[in-house]
């Protein structure tokens, strides 16, 4: 399994939107950028990611899951751009903002430290536990999702305003 981070403006796409959405999620579209685009071209039915509001509130609220690989964007007419399927999965207990993840020395090499303009990006194992355990999501508490497991976990039955 690989961890990621989809960065969406709240404004535009929200973590309770994706919420709503339910077991059948939504397509990942109206990304632009190729390193993004590609890395969704290597994400895996199963893999999970943290869900990250971009602009405004600038924080990690909650955890999704790939459901269907890298397919054509139906927002674009050109035919190069490709997007995933996603779920929510679990809110995050405590949103873990970019300044705690900067401030944060395991972190330092993580890629929203060094490139936050990236919207789709990986994180590595280690990185994934230390954000999860920064938002309350410690192994053992919540089903073993810091460790990528989300037998048991319900996104709908936490639903919250993210951030606020």
């Amino acid at each position: 399994m690989a961890y990621w981070l989809m960065k969406s403006e709240p404004d535009a796409f929200s973590w309770d939107n994706l919420v709503s959405r339910g077991a059948n999620g939504e397509g990942w579209d109206g990304v632009r950028n190729y390193q993004a685009r590609n890395n969704m071209r290597a994400m895996k039915t199963g893999d999970l990611g943290f869900f990250y509001h971009s602009n405004e509130g600038l924080e990690v609220v909650g955890i999704l899951e790939v459901i269907a690989l890298a397919h054509p964007d139906r927002t674009d007419d050109t035919g190069k751009w490709e997007c995933v399927d996603v779920k929510a999965v679990a809110p995050m207990p405590k949103p873990v903002t970019l300044d705690a993840i900067r401030a944060n020395p395991k972190l330092a090499k993580m890629v929203l430290v060094n490139n936050s303009r990236l919207s789709v990006q990986p994180v590595s194992a280690d990185e994934w536990a230390e954000v999860c355990r920064m938002g309350g999501l410690a192994s053992g508490k919540t089903g073993g999702l810091a460790s990528g497991k989300t037998a048991g976990l319900d996104a709908k039955k936490s639903v919250r305003k993210a951030g606020k």
